[in-house]
Formats: structure tokens, C-alpha cells, sequence
């Protein structure tokens, strides 16, 4: 599939607008893809924190860097693939003020479905006027050259948006951007309902989120005596970290994974509410089926799969492909919620 918005990210270059640095540029949300490979990019880092993002910049041979490491360094050109939610972009964008070195640049593309005319205008508040240019249904807009904020207070303000603090009655802490960041998802409250005592052993929790079905697992059945939470976005595994070492004492071993890859077993007990997209609004059942195999995979002979989604999404099949025993423990709010034993 077309990545349109990296397309578009190096539109400017290619038009002459603007001409790549000899010193490098730093490129945040980075995604691999053509657009990206078809010119040398000398001095080239990535930052990325969503992991299958992050193993396909690896594999391609660029250079990722940890958006905690070198933060004294500048760079005469920060790129951004500001993500939909604006507070997270917003972040980005103050975070892309502070990196840039005096004189230099900051690059956004985004789709015009993805909210393009509203990243410009966050832009264009903290660094002033900016240049535009639209292709495949997209915007590309870039700074003038730089030598600090336009408004230093409102950049103060933005960069606290990624700020981890409490959310709903202070049990967990979150931030923007991460699935249901500022709210218990009703699909996972559904879910955790069913869970019971009777589940007990070695137990993961696959694209675990901030941490809410894990805490509700080892909170509603004390027989678990072991948890791996996998998490493919770093900075929701961050958070899932914190609140369940502070809800509970039983081991925990935190794995920033893409399931979709496979895991590692054996386990009694595994839950999850998969997802079922990813940068698209577009449905994606493939990854919540991947999430299911993976499952059936790991688990040990007998061993319990719980597993919430929208009732429309099509795992049927693939579930009693997988397990011996398959039913539906409870329908509501739009939501299924589903047992799977695998076969002894």
C-alpha cells in the first residue's frame, strides 16, 4: 500500500523547495517505504516507538535512535508524521522546536483525511508562517529557518501534552496517544467482567495498552502466578509498567513485541483485546486473526484464551481452526467476549 503522507514528506526536496542537509536530520514517527530509500539520506536518524515501524526502518538500514538518548543533540532538520491525536502531535511538534538546531527547519506531512489543515495551523502557532505544498490528497508544510519558539509558553505547554498522569479515578496513569489513553475502553471493562479464580498459572497479555486487563487479571483472580505483558507501542508498555507493578506484586516480565510476530510460551491464560487497525481507520481483522494463532501457539495444551471484539469483526473461523473449544461467554454494547481452550 502507498504510504501517501511519506510520499509527500519529500515532495519539497524533490521539487527544489528545499535541499536535504550535509550535517543530517532527525526524523520523528519515522516509517520506512520507498519515498525514504529513493535518495541518500546522509546523517539520517529515526526515532520510533511503534515496533513493527521500528524493525522495518531496521531492516532497511537506517539508523534508529532512542528518543530518551542524545537529548542535548540539534539537528538542521527534524522531519514529522504528526500521529492523528493532537495532542501527541502537538507534543511532537514542541518536541521538533526543541530539537531543531538554530537555523534550521521542521518538515510535516500529513493526509488531508488525518486532519492536515489543523496540523499546519499547530504549526504555524509555534514557529510562525509556513510554506505549503499539497500532492496525493495530502499537505506538506515546513518552517522558515528557525532560531527558537514563536510563543515559548505555549511550547512549554504542548511538551507537557506527553506527560504520563493519572486518568479516570487516579488506578492508572496514561498519556496521549495510547489506545483509550484518557478512559477505561468499554470493549476491555466487558471482558474483564469474565474474568474469574478459575483461572490460574502462567499468564500474557497481548497488545496490552496501558495495563487495564493485566491489573484486572492478577486483581480478580489470585491463581495467576506469572505475567507477560506485550505491548508493540513503547510508550504504552512505559505506562503498563507503572500501574501494574503498583497493583501488584506478582512477577512481571514486559516485552516491547509485535505479536503479530509470534510469542513465546507455554501459557495457562492468555487475554487480549486485539486490535484491529493501525494507521488507517480502515478494519484490519488480519491482525486481530494473527493475535489469535499467536495465542493458540503459545498456549499449553488446556490452556484458556479470553479475547474481546466488535461483534462484526470475523475471528470465527480462525478460532475453531485453532482450539478445540470455543464459545461465547457474554454479548454486549456492540462487543463479543470469547473463551477458546486449546486442545489437550
Amino acid at each position: 500500500m502507498q504510504d501517501t503522507a511519506l510520499e509527500t514528506l519529500f515532495f519539497p526536496f524533490v521539487q527544489g523547495n528545499l535541499r536535504w542537509p550535509e550535517t543530517g536530520a532527525l526524523f520523528l514517527r519515522a516509517r520506512d517505504g520507498e519515498p525514504l530509500r529513493r535518495e541518500p539520506r546522509p546523517g539520517l536518524d529515526c526515532e520510533q516507538t511503534f515496533k513493527p515501524d521500528a524493525d522495518a526502518l531496521r531492516q532497511g538500514g537506517f539508523n534508529l535512535v532512542d528518543r530518551d538518548a542524545g537529548s542535548g543533540k540539534t539537528y538542521p532538520l527534524v522531519l514529522l508524521l504528526p500521529p492523528r491525536q493532537r495532542d501527541e502531535a502537538r507534543s511532537l511538534m514542541a518536541r521538533a522546536v526543541k530539537i531543531v538546531a538554530p537555523g534550521g527547519r521542521i518538515v510535516c506531512s500529513v493526509s488531508n483525511n488525518e486532519g492536515a489543515r489543523s496540523s499546519e495551523g499547530d504549526l504555524a502557532q509555534l514557529v510562525g508562517p509556513v510554506d505549503t505544498l499539497v500532492k496525493n490528497k495530502c499537505r506538506v508544510f515546513w518552517s522558515a529557518p528557525l532560531h527558537g519558539p514563536l510563543d515559548p509558553e505555549l511550547q512549554s505547554h504542548w511538551l507537557e501534552f506527553d506527560a504520563i498522569r493519572p486518568i479516570g479515578d487516579g488506578r492508572f496513569v496514561s498519556r496521549p496517544g495510547v489506545f483509550a489513553w484518557d478512559r477505561i475502553d468499554p470493549a476491555s471493562a466487558a471482558l474483564a467482567k469474565q474474568f474469574t479464580p478459575s483461572l490460574q498459572g502462567r499468564a500474557a497479555d497481548l497488545g496490552a495498552g496501558f495495563g487495564y486487563l493485566s491489573v484486572e487479571l492478577l486483581t480478580r483472580c489470585p491463581g495467576i502466578t506469572s505475567l507477560d505483558v506485550y505491548e508493540a507501542e513503547q510508550r504504552a508498555l512505559e505506562l503498563a509498567r507503572i500501574n501494574i507493578s503498583k497493583a501488584s506484586p506478582v512477577p512481571a516480565n514486559y516485552e516491547w513485541h509485535d505479536v503479530t510476530a509470534g510469542i513465546c510460551g507455554p501459557y495457562d491464560v492468555i487475554v487480549t483485546n486485539p486490535p484491529f487497525h493501525t494507521g488507517t481507520r480502515e478494519d484490519r481483522p488480519d491482525i486481530g486473526r494473527r493475535f489469535i494463532t499467536a495465542a493458540a501457539e503459545a498456549l499449553a495444551p488446556g490452556g484458556r484464551l479470553l479475547l474481546v471484539a466488535n461483534r462484526h469483526l470475523p475471528y470465527e473461523s480462525v478460532l475453531t481452526q485453532s482450539f478445540g473449544q470455543v464459545r461465547t461467554l457474554a454479548q454486549e454494547h456492540g462487543f463479543k467476549m470469547i473463551e477458546a481452550v486449546k486442545t489437550r
